[in-house]
């Protein structure tokens, strides 16, 4: 079992035994987590280095939680609750480790000697904003650190509870360079219930995005996972793109569904009993690894970016504003997308 950067907590209290022992394991009666066992720990560190980050723009993470409410089927993430002698399906769902000590390590690591700086990208792996954020508001510590330190941040999210938190990021945003991202694959509410049922409705996220650009901080929309033939017609395209230029985005980035181990299965699980019919197109697209073809991926990458252009998205970006950070571009045709560690 692996708990690489975990001190966990002992309360004296008897714990699962899939759970590493002194865990401390909390349910809530509550309907928004019911079902849900949080395992709160003490973590020995908070800001982590990507493994191979010379393939990502960004090279340090802070993931105050993992497994994720939101409960999205096609999450890349799945797998790494494996680790944890967790699987990859419900548990993924319902079994979430917090990290108590989040702030407190933030602020700690910002400014031990060691710390250089560099930009610290935030839902890279599980979104921080999932609902449990609510009850153990790890984000504003973490958040008031980066600030105190003007140290570079950005993040990416569903989640609508980044909202409670703008008064801190307009202030970093006056100290250093903050980016702030809203993930909706598609603006189609029975599509969104089936494959994110714990998430914000997709209409909530575009108010986030138009909130944090009117409060002057610039949020563009990754447009994903784009769901081969259940989000990636014309028609469907159009009006997802239509509703995000609606919002204010600053910039789009569309990338198609990939299927890592751990939520292929998931997916692949989902999609027979939901809709079976699919099942041979998808093992056709995906038979040979977890990237749709690169014809495929090219083509749904031209037809988001020539309806971007049709709706203005980015047209009231100043002619000398600066482009959006790299990690915010589209990946290149001719690569498999690597930039979708991005992706929630």
């Amino acid at each position: 079992m692996r708990w690489d950067n975990l001190r966990l907590i002992d309360d004296g209290q008897a714990q699962p035994p899939l759970i590493a022992r002194g865990a401390v394991a909390r349910t809530f009666d509550t309907p928004e987590f019911r079902g849900i066992t949080f395992y709160e720990i003490h973590a020995r560190s908070i800001i982590n280095r990507v493994p191979g980050a010379s393939r990502v723009p960004f090279q340090w993470t802070i993931n105050p939680y993992r497994g994720c409410t939101h409960a999205c089927i096609y999450c890349f993430a799945r797998k790494t609750h494996e680790y944890l002698d967790l699987d990859s399906g419900a548990d993924f769902d319902t079994k979430v480790i917090v990290k108590i000590n989040a702030g407190q390590l933030t602020r700690r690591e910002l400014t031990a000697p060691r710390w250089h700086g560099g930009h610290i990208a935030m839902g890279t792996n599980v979104d921080p904003y999932q609902r449990a954020e609510g009850r153990y508001q790890l984000m504003r510590p973490i958040i008031t650190a980066l600030r105190d330190a003007a140290n570079p941040f950005s993040i990416l999210t569903k989640g609508s509870l980044i909202l409670r938190d703008l008064d801190l990021l307009t202030q970093a945003a006056q100290v250093t360079t903050v980016g702030a991202a809203v993930s909706i694959g598609s603006t189609d509410p029975d599509l969104w219930r089936a494959v994110e049922p714990g998430t914000p409705a997709p209409r909530t996220r575009l108010h986030v995005c138009a909130t944090l650009n009117d409060h002057g901080i610039d949020c563009p929309v990754l447009m994903a996972p784009i769901l081969p033939y259940l989000s990636d017609s014309p028609a469907q395209l159009d009006q997802t793109v239509r509703q995000i230029a609606a919002a204010g985005a600053t910039h789009i980035t569309p990338i198609v569904l990939h299927l890592r181990p751990g939520a292929r299965e998931w997916f692949l699980a989902w999609l027979s009993r939901e809709h079976p019919r699919l099942i041979p197109r998808y093992l056709e697209l995906y038979g040979r690894g977890a990237y749709a073809p690169k014809a495929y991926q090219h083509k749904i990458t031209q037809q988001v970016a020539d309806l971007a252009t049709q709706h203005g998205i980015g047209r009231n970006r100043p002619t000398d504003a600066p482009p959006p950070p790299r990690w915010r571009q589209p990946p290149p045709a001719t690569t498999p997308g690597h930039e979708q560690l991005t992706l929630l």
